[in-house]
């Protein structure tokens, strides 16, 4: 029987080869992807059972529009994780400029949303420009360290990161948005740490840093020219001192912690929990800021722990594919998105326990939130893709180049 164009189809009965279906597979770092998965799921789970604290439409919903920005995010984490990731090396620049202007953008047409000038509304969709701009330091800074002309250990190019780092949180930080402000500079501040950087340096840069902290804190507490807005002081002032206004500005961070410690061991059953059911926790901040409240009470500390340990094997993943790489940009990048998901862990659990201030940061691949949730299974597909290619394998396997 002649073929012709049909030679590539198998006749009746014939094997089909799946072996370049099974290097496929085993190209990729399931562990990682699957608890990305799972960290989704129970975003979603918890986002339906803060619906049912008032029983309304309008808190109902949520869960749904986060399975549509779930499947945006997807889309976006197969075509990184399919993409070399060297190839983006040479438009690091562009996606840093383009973050930059939209930033710019924001504060001219952004949409203001609890005292903050934050969101672009393009039609039924609404996007946060800052949670993009952390992934375009990110790798602009990962450029940079990884390139042969660029030595951390010249004084000039340190500066250079750090004015790199600077121009994203002033204009973040003008917003104000000054938890999403912070959190770069932890992230820069490991990037510039793990490139070699020399130790004086950072011991200058902590002094001046403490210096500087000492002025502004000093400038805000006598109110000479304060530069922080009057609630974002109260913020402070309630976390320093929880109990003084317990009925206005204190009141989410305290029903938060009843909540967390009223869940017990094993928790009061999903969609039970009291604090959320009867809208102690807001609507507006149950799902996003304090979710992982939601979950501590309903869950109990069995829960919350997992969760933790989700977290770590996570991380795990993430750090150990930053071992595996071959390339400073693939280290770098790898290690600022470690930091960023670690510091938005912290911050986020430090506002429900009340060891941290409340910034507004949300709990990685659980809260609410479609900028974040795309932002953070992006970096996710990039991680997937510097393992595919950094993956020990056969000679065989390098060959089929994952």
């Amino acid at each position: 029987m002649r073929r012709g164009l049909f030679k590539h189809i198998p006749e009746s009965g014939a094997a089909v080869n799946l072996q370049p279906l099974f290097r496929e597979l085993r190209c990729w770092d399931f562990t990682a992807l699957l608890v990305m998965l799972l960290l989704l799921g129970a975003g979603v789970l918890f986002i339906y059972t803060t619906g049912s604290q008032v029983g309304t439409e309008w808190a109902g919903g949520f869960w749904r529009k986060q399975l549509i920005w779930i499947g945006i995010g997807m889309i976006a984490y197969i075509a990184a994780a399919r993409m070399d990731y060297r190839k983006l090396i040479p438009w690091v620049w562009f996606y840093y400029i383009v973050s930059i202007a939209m930033l710019v953008l924001v504060l001219f047409v952004g949409r203001k949303v609890n005292g903050a000038v934050s969101w672009i509304d393009l039609g039924p969709l609404r996007i946060q420009p800052s949670e993009f701009a952390k992934l375009g330091v990110i790798w602009f800074l990962a450029a940079m360290h990884g390139n042969m002309l660029f030595k951390i250990r010249k004084l000039t190019h340190v500066l250079l990161s750090m004015a790199v780092l600077a121009l994203p949180i002033g204009l973040i930080a003008v917003e104000p948005d000054f938890g999403s402000a912070v959190v770069l500079v932890p992230v820069g501040a490991a990037m510039v740490f793990t490139a070699g950087v020399k130790w004086r340096y950072l011991i200058i840069a902590g002094s001046v840093a403490v210096v500087l902290f000492s002025v502004l804190a000093v400038n805000e507490i006598f109110e000479i020219k304060p530069l922080l807005k009057t609630y974002q002081r109260e913020r402070i002032k309630t976390f320093l001192n929880p109990e003084r206004d317990l009925a206005h500005r204190g009141y989410n961070a305290y029903q938060s912690r009843l909540a967390v410690g009223s869940g017990g061991l094993t928790g009061k059953g999903l969609g039970e929990g009291t604090q959320n059911l009867l809208g102690f926790l807001p609507q507006s901040v149950a799902n996003n800021d304090f979710i992982f409240s939601v979950l501590a009470e309903e869950t109990g500390f069995i829960g919350a722990l997992l969760l933790l340990l989700g977290y770590a094997v996570l991380l795990y993943t993430i750090l150990r594919t930053a071992f595996m790489a071959q390339d400073n940009f693939a280290r770098q990048s790898l290690v600022g998105i470690a930091t960023l998901i670690f510091v938005h862990l912290y911050i986020n659990i430090g506002m429900s326990v009340g060891i941290t201030p409340i910034t507004g940061l949300p709990l990685p691949f659980l809260s609410y939130g479609g900028s974040f949730v795309v932002s953070m299974m992006l970096a996710m597909g990039f991680v997937q893709s510097i393992y595919r290619r950094n993956m020990s394998l056969t000679e065989e396997d390098r060959e089929y180049n994952c």
